[in-house]
């Protein structure tokens, strides 16, 4: 954690425990994200603003996580994605920062889409940046910095960049087409990523008040 914060990156939470926040009760959201706030903020000597629920699992059936992260002093979350998938997504959701919960409420900063044919396509990563040709993630992030004139909110996993990692026994055939398709071509595209674009902290494209 201090060799994150010594470097210059920002230091946010992703939970604690790594349940969706859609499994739990309010109790144990409420819980789960004030232990990994406290022990990120012991261990890495800074406050710690931002939040992503893991599977991006806030959405209208556990809205009352927003006014949980509010309390426990998250000043925004990414935890929103506006598209369609079988695990997650809140579809109708705006594209771009917004407060849910009002002028005064945390501020929630959506993974990039690009709205094509009548759906949210997803661009912000994840599987999707391996599955899809590089060209393609290339164009929905250029195309949404100059039509939207917009920054883009971008993720990965450390695993993706270990196509040496185990393979587990017994995942279904979706599973592992998911975790495993193209890791072995992660390193490449993040540093042609990196080439093609400008990147900075999220704190400081998105809170430059702050």
């Amino acid at each position: 954690m201090r060799r994150i914060v010594d470097n210059g990156h920002e230091l946010a939470s992703h939970g604690y425990g790594h349940q969706r926040a859609s499994d739990l009760t309010p109790a144990e959201f409420r819980a789960d994200i004030v232990r990994a706030k406290r022990i990120l903020e012991d261990l890495g000597g800074v406050a710690v603003r931002g939040y992503r629920a893991p599977s991006f699992s806030i959405n209208q059936a556990n809205w009352w996580a927003v006014e949980e992260l509010e309390n426990a002093g998250y000043v925004y979350s990414s935890s929103i994605y506006p598209v369609r998938h079988d695990h997650y997504g809140m579809p109708d959701a705006p594209r771009f920062p917004h407060r849910p919960n009002g002028a005064d409420g945390i501020l929630e900063l959506p993974p990039t889409t690009l709205p094509l044919l009548g759906r949210n396509l997803p661009a912000a990563g994840g599987g999707w940046f391996r599955l899809l040709p590089y060209a393609m993630s290339r164009w929905m992030l250029r195309r949404v910095n100059r039509q939207d004139r917009a920054p883009c909110m971008f993720y990965f996993h450390p695993w993706e960049l270990d196509p040496g990692q185990p393979r587990q026994p017994g995942l279904p055939a979706r599973t592992r087409f998911r975790h495993y398709v193209n890791l072995q071509r992660m390193p490449d595209r993040l540093r042609r990523l990196l080439d093609d674009f400008e990147w900075d902290r999220v704190d400081r494209v998105f809170l430059p008040a702050h």
